[in-house]
């Protein structure tokens, strides 16, 4: 099989994965078929496209190549129809298709799924009309990829979309972390009944809890903690001029928590000490977490760590890569729509063994057609 044909085939499989995805428009009508606009819109933000009119005028250019994988009779639509058809199909189905592809594709179990929301700035219709959209991700930390995504109004809303995106999710065995927001018993419960683990951030929305595991932490601090069962874990990272510690104290001894606020499978509590020190300035900082895992301060430093890989490999990507915030499609469920597409195209990318930057991944696809459909077919 060529390389051609590998990714024809792969482009199949997954086309497969939307073709339950119901089409809003009037059958009879319908001169770009949908698998034909997914195929174009994918290929087009791969290859740089940011906008509906990147995607028509990449159509225009690349139709001999397009017509590889799908007739294209019709040739390609316009931005217009473009953006008509993206702000009319289903997002959450169109989510859901993609949270399928990923399981099927990936074939590897995540260790650490991050979730966080990221709110697209500039997707509104006129200003103080329409509020930009909110999208919640789930993230596999390790292995860089986005499992799922679910679109919220508005950050508030996270509580509310959080288990929704759960649901979508096979999350057996992983661990779970979330910032405070998403520190919720509801939310905990859906973890633990899916066979999950969970570390949630604690501050001061979750009512006199925060208050509680702060006032404990440090009672059995200044105690040396004799009266507890405790592991510790100590590290320290050096760059550009700045030095931080973190010392990671999991307290294990937890059941007067659980009896006092009746926290689904809380098992432990994480406090992280920070220390920064960048020339004579010392900062410090302490935060505190909940967790349903038995594992020790070592492990669960290093969980805690990775949650942020959903801000620096995720949202700051999908900003400085993919323009997000720049973005100014607004119209009924485009914004979420083409985040899906900017997603499935981000994945793509991760799992490339080029060994070139996201940003310059972009434009060799856009130069060479040949590491365009390699991206295509992994």
């Amino acid at each position: 099989m060529t390389p051609n044909d590998d990714a024809i085939y792969k482009t199949i499989v997954f086309l497969d994965y939307f073709a339950e995805l119901p089409d809003p428009r009037q059958l009879i009508k319908v001169i770009y078929p949908l698998d034909e606009v997914l195929l174009l819109s994918l290929l087009a933000v791969l290859a740089g496209a940011e906008t509906f009119t990147d995607i028509a005028r990449f159509g225009e250019k690349k139709l001999d190549l397009l017509r590889k994988f799908r007739p294209f009779a019709n040739k390609t639509p316009t931005h217009d129809r473009l953006g008509e058809i993206f702000a009319a199909l289903d997002a959450e189905r169109f989510q859901q298709c993609f949270v399928a592809w990923v399981a099927a594709s990936t074939g590897i179990a995540a260790e650490v799924i991050a979730i966080d929301g990221k709110t697209s700035r500039r997707s509104f219709q006129k200003k103080g009309e329409d509020t930009p959209i909110h999208i919640v991700s789930a993230f596999a930390a390790r292995q860089r990829l986005v499992l799922g995504q679910v679109k919220v109004a508005e950050k508030s809303n996270e509580i509310i979309a959080i288990p929704k995106l759960l649901d979508m999710l096979v999350i057996e065995g992983a661990i779970v972390t979330i910032d405070a927001m998403g520190c919720q018993r509801d939310i905990a419960r859906k973890v633990i009944d899916k066979k999950a683990d969970y570390v949630f951030a604690l501050k001061g929305n979750q009512g006199t809890l925060r208050d509680d595991v702060a006032l404990f932490v440090n009672e059995q601090k200044a105690n040396d903690f004799k009266d507890t069962t405790i592991t510790q874990h100590q590290s320290v990272d050096g760059d550009h001029g700045r030095i931080e510690t973190r010392r990671t104290t999991v307290i294990h001894d937890v059941q007067w928590l659980c009896d006092r606020h009746k926290w689904p499978g809380l098992n432990g509590v994480v406090m992280v000490e920070s220390i920064r020190e960048i020339g004579p300035k010392i900062e410090t900082e302490t935060r505190f977490y909940i967790t349903s895992s038995t594992d020790f301060a070592d492990y669960l430093a290093n969980v805690i760590r990775q949650h942020w890989a959903i801000e620096n490999s995720l949202h700051w990507v999908m900003d400085m890569v993919f323009r997000d915030d720049e973005c100014r499609i607004s119209t009924g469920h485009a914004p979420a729509n083409f985040t899906t597409i900017k997603h499935v195209a981000h994945n793509l990318m991760r799992r490339s063994p080029a060994k070139d930057s996201m940003r310059l991944k972009r434009k060799v696809a856009a130069w060479d057609d040949d590491f365009l459909l390699s991206l295509i077919a992994l």
